[in-house]
């Protein structure tokens, strides 16, 4: 891969993936030299992990029961999906309901997130996918509709991408960083 004559470090790379954390700086590095990705690109299912770099957001996905985002169309996408309580349907939350400067304890938050299903579930999108420069190149960027964040994405290979969430107020050297990957073969039931 070799994108605006910067040659990625695949070593570096692989270690942040396989470690699922990094140092910001070299999350910030590798996603500058991967390529950028089309509206096309991010159609379909992405499973979601977290790449822990010591920002604030660090450790709360996983134990809310976070599974990804769908992209239906540029125009409809569901940023926040989470797994049931049988973890064999999936749920989209609307995120306006969400606050993300409450830090809650990762041992109760599951547990939260399953109480809250009836209030917190939507069948509504919240979000859209826009092409923006982020960090000196355009790339697919989803907007959510009620939060000043922006998730920008650049490709790793063909079914995983590097994510970069640039929440107004947040440091934009040091964004809360995520991996998706394309699942559109699981069975997970899910309904919009």
């Amino acid at each position: 891969m070799d994108t605006n004559n910067k040659k990625v470090n695949t070593e570096l790379l692989n270690e942040i993936l396989s470690n699922r954390e990094g140092d910001v700086s070299d999350v910030l590095r590798i996603y500058d030299q991967l390529e950028p990705v089309n509206l096309d690109f991010m159609t379909g299912r992405w499973k979601g992990y977290e790449i822990k770099t010591g920002h604030s957001l660090d450790g709360m996905l996983v134990p809310s029961g976070w599974y990804g985002k769908v992209f239906k169309s540029p125009e409809e996408v569901h940023p926040l999906v989470f797994f049931a309580k049988n973890k064999t349907q999936l749920y989209a939350v609307n995120p306006k309901k969400l606050s993300m400067d409450v830090k809650v304890p990762n041992n109760i938050i599951g547990v939260l997130m399953s109480l809250a299903k009836p209030f917190l579930q939507t069948k509504k999108s919240g979000a859209r996918l826009r092409m923006i420069e982020y960090r000196g190149k355009a790339t697919a960027t989803m907007q959510y509709d009620d939060k000043p964040i922006n998730d920008h994405f650049v490709k790793i290979d063909e079914n995983t991408v590097l994510g970069l969430m640039d929440k107004k107020g947040d440091s934009p050297n040091f964004p809360y960083a995520f991996v998706l990957e394309r699942d559109n073969e699981s069975n997970y039931q899910i309904k919009f």
